[in-house]
């Protein structure tokens, strides 16, 4: 059992993507293949990429896996569900949801993995009690992921949502008082750690912030672990009963993935 490393560029979100290559299929009997079924699988960063690689270092006889790394979350799903990447792992399934309804997708998460703490940070306070009248405060521009967000802003009373609105759905338009007058910057989430540099407090992964030095549990002034947001594999509806699909969820649920997650102080297993 191998596994292999693809790099490729991807461009900024919203442009076309190319990728060399097309997401393997299984044969009815992979074991009467000479070579095994490449699965390429889709991810953007660390710990999700050293997640696929120790699955594909466990995968059962007929597969292999094949890590291709991308740089955003939607170049993760737009390859899936083209056909040019067989799987990824890089999301909670509310993100994958709204993927699915703006793009006509019909991904499905197939494997819960790990759950994480995401949390708020801030290069100049050291208290969420100390955020200024006018604070500017960077969020992701991404539904699931936003609301999230205002939920856990509305919980230490730094704003206040409606009531009538879920607040998982929220968005900035559904304050209904905001006492410090905050003012919201809403970008990717890949573009969260540059805003970290200039707003007073800034939402982020441990995937993400990871790169700045910072983690949750040192760091954070707000944190969470909510499993409604645990990351899964996922991949095209029409691939859920398959046996390669079978394979990937196997090699994704095994010890050695559970060891690549708990060595990790963000994350914990899913499985």
């Amino acid at each position: 059992m191998r596994i292999s490393r693809l790099g490729i560029l991807t461009a900024i979100v919203g442009a076309t993507v190319l990728v060399a290559g097309c997401a393997a299929t299984a044969p009815a009997d992979p074991d009467a293949a000479s070579d095994p079924v490449v699965l390429k699988v889709a991810a953007v960063t660390s710990p999700m990429t050293d997640v696929v690689e120790a699955a594909g270092e466990v995968i059962g006889d007929g597969y292999e896996i094949e890590l291709v790394e991308v740089s955003d979350y939607i170049t993760a799903n737009t390859i899936v569900n083209d056909g040019d990447a067989y799987a990824n792992f890089s999301q909670h399934e509310p993100y994958m949801q709204e993927f699915n309804a703006a793009n006509d997708g019909s991904l499905v998460a197939v494997q819960p993995v790990y759950n994480f703490v995401i949390a708020f940070y801030s290069k100049t306070l050291d208290d969420i009690g100390d955020l200024p009248e006018g604070a500017t405060v960077a969020v992701p521009n991404d539904s699931s992921n936003l609301g999230r967000a205002l939920k856990l802003l509305d919980a230490e009373g730094v704003i206040t949502l409606d009531e009538a609105v879920d607040p998982y759905a929220a968005t900035v338009g559904d304050i209904v008082e905001n006492p410090k007058g905050v003012e919201f910057l809403e970008v990717p989430i890949a573009s969260l750690n540059a805003a970290y540099e200039e707003a007073d407090l800034v939402f982020q992964w441990p995937s993400h912030i990871a790169a700045l030095g910072l983690t949750p549990d040192r760091d954070g002034l707000i944190a969470e672990l909510d499993d409604r947001f645990v990351l899964n594999v996922a991949v095209r509806e029409e691939d859920v009963d398959s046996d390669a699909t079978e394979a990937l969820k196997t090699a994704f649920a095994s010890g050695e993935v559970r060891q690549v997650i708990e060595s990790n102080g963000t994350i914990e297993p899913a499985f």
